[in-house]
């Protein structure tokens, strides 16, 4: 057994930079959005609904503080359920934008992840990497120049 000072379960090493934010990556960091007027922009941008949720998402303005880089926010009304529901619906959006958005998400752009009742929580992992990978080449495909 290890103790609480080991390397493999240091959770906070000078190794991993301290951003307010996830890192994906190498070279991307993807950061959550926090203010609520960035969740309403999303809201009126371009959405895609798939089985397991809903993405919207909002290019930023090149004037924008932090336009270089992804944005994320997750949501669940209580339509979701009990907060134990909420959570884990909030926990498995928050896994399969860790591992899609570095590949498929584009920087300068602010994504929100809504979850569905009963589907978020429930649909198999890989299913919902799947929906937002293809939600997002929609999307983008939609925004080609």
């Amino acid at each position: 057994m290890t103790g609480p000072d080991s390397p493999a379960t240091d959770l906070h090493s000078a190794a991993v930079p301290r951003t307010g934010g996830f890192v994906a990556s190498d070279t991307k960091v993807i950061t959550t959005l926090a203010q609520r007027a960035d969740f309403l922009a999303a809201a009126r941008a371009r959405h895609r609904a798939t089985p397991g949720f809903v993405v919207q998402a909002r290019q930023r303005p090149a004037a924008a503080p932090g336009a270089a880089g992804i944005r994320v926010g997750f949501t669940c009304s209580k339509k979701v359920g009990n907060a134990v529901a909420r959570n884990r619906a909030k926990r498995r959006l928050r896994a399969i934008a860790r591992l899609v958005l570095p590949v498929h998400g584009r920087p300068g752009w602010d994504y929100v992840l809504i979850g569905r009742r009963d589907v978020t929580a429930s649909r198999d992992f890989w299913q919902l990497q799947a929906d937002l990978a293809a939600a997002l080449a929609k999307l983008h495909a939609a925004h080609a120049p």
